[in-house]
């Protein structure tokens, strides 16, 4: 399995070259209902999952046959559990002068390691789905240690010190529907460079919203810089290996 793969067309990124920090069966704290990649069998704590010189290997041999506007950190699971994630920012930054992005599920922004390690990225996009405990457990369903405050502290604390743009992603689903107000009002709080408002359009077990209700859901983030899923255009884009999208990102 490669770690590198796509580009892939985001509509919060454009041509997203992804880089898997994971690189195989799904690993994560959280066992969201919408997550596109199935029920999470493997809650781990921090540890190497794919060595950086593999990275290397692999961003060579794609590097100069893309055209991408952005590295991803994304793919099998939570980034920012592999605990040799320094080393692959290092190897990225050595290859390409592109910005790098991470897609993180925020569980681990009260750390100071991962602070340090996530300031030296462009783009971090934190997710903040519920507004309470009882919401957390009943959508992100994480690990017994993940308390919904201290997830808020770890994205107070990380804005603070954070240089680059700050995004926060929200995934709405009939669950947390009616608490888009709340939710706005922590994103308020929190005061990111951009909100970007989602709903699971690829296969998994949950129904998306539709885009009227996404619409609606939208009026609670006036104000506020924010994109939705059904609003922003994707670029046109080839993956270079087709299959190794699919084993992160299932097709609309």
């Amino acid at each position: 399995m490669n770690s590198v793969y796509g580009p892939v067309p985001s509509w919060r990124l454009g041509r997203s070259l992804g880089v898997d920090p994971i690189c195989g069966k799904k690993v994560c704290n959280f066992d969201c209902i919408y997550c596109q990649l199935g029920r999470t069998s493997r809650k781990a704590e921090r540890r190497k999952f794919v060595e950086a010189d593999k990275v290397r290997e692999d961003i060579e041999r794609i590097i100069d046959k893309v055209s991408a506007d952005v590295i991803t950190l994304s793919g099998t699971g939570e980034p920012t559990l592999a605990e040799n994630l320094n080393e692959i920012i290092d190897v990225i930054r050595e290859m390409t002068d592109l910005p790098i992005a991470i897609l993180t599920n925020s569980s681990l922004l009260h750390k100071n390691e991962i602070v340090n390690e996530l300031k030296r990225l462009d783009h971090v996009i934190a997710k903040l789905d519920v507004p309470n405990q009882n919401l957390l457990e009943k959508i992100n369903r994480p690990v017994e240690e993940i308390e919904f405050d201290l997830i808020l502290r770890g994205l107070r604390k990380f804005r603070n010190l954070f240089d680059g743009k700050f995004s926060l992603q929200i995934m709405f689903v009939k669950e947390n529907e009616r608490y888009a107000k709340e939710i706005a009002s922590l994103a308020r709080e929190l005061d990111p460079d951009e909100v970007q408002i989602n709903t699971p359009l690829r296969p998994c077990p949950v129904e998306p919203l539709s885009e009227n209700e996404i619409k609606k859901i939208s009026k609670n983030f006036e104000g506020m810089n924010f994109i939705s899923v059904y609003e922003s255009e994707r670029p046109r884009v080839k993956p270079m290996n087709k299959i190794e999208v699919l084993r992160r990102r299932p097709e609309e």
